[in-house]
């Protein structure tokens, strides 16, 4: 079956490549405001379903993915300035919160019609050091927080940011690749 990654995210293409996959790339429009993230874990699922939805163009399967802070109870999405990235990590500080990754399977028969949709979430729990507002500004100057939701990432300078987490260090990353792979087999989508 032709596997496509409805995702335009680098971390995600790297996942997939260093597992083995050979897919395709194909994104869609989609307005991420039309879900409701009022429970993380279920919108974020319906983020992910959204994106793949979107990007369908021809048969094969379909993986989308999204990925949420969540602090609180309350969603970290990417920040809008650079003041909003310094509240976003000064909240974080000393702290422990959730990063949720959903995933969206599409199967999309040879008619172009979309025969079977599956979505699961991974969620693992992130405890950052206390960060000092030097550090802060220092991350923040690099850039890097700039397009990640919560304002860092864990496989960049931000990893410096993190004591410890509890769960799938993929999961943080954007895509959780053991779950993935188990879901792919199901589909006899292979590595290779």
């Amino acid at each position: 079956m032709h596997f496509i990654l409805a995702s335009g995210s680098p971390r995600r293409k790297e996942i997939l490549e260093e597992l083995g996959y050979q897919f395709e790339i194909k994104t869609g429009d989609f307005d991420e405001s039309t879900v409701a993230l009022d429970d993380p874990k279920e919108g974020v699922q319906k983020l992910a379903l959204g994106k793949a939805l979107a990007a369908v163009q021809q048969p094969g399967l379909y993986l989308g993915s999204d990925t949420v802070v969540v602090l609180d109870g309350v969603v970290m999405g990417k920040p809008s300035d650079e003041q909003d990235a310094f509240r976003m990590l000064r909240s974080l500080s000393g702290r422990t919160h959730e990063v949720c990754t959903g995933v969206a399977l599409v199967t999309v028969g040879e008619d172009g019609t979309v025969e079977h949709t599956e979505t699961f979430v991974e969620a693992t729990e992130v405890t950052f050091f206390e960060l000092t507002d030097e550090e802060i500004d220092r991350y923040i100057r690099t850039g890097e927080p700039m397009d990640k939701a919560g304002a860092y990432g864990i496989q960049g300078l931000g990893r410096v940011l993190v004591e410890g987490i509890r769960g799938d260090y993929e999961t943080v990353v954007g895509l959780p690749a053991a779950r993935v792979y188990r879901a792919l087999r199901e589909h006899d989508v292979v590595p290779g």
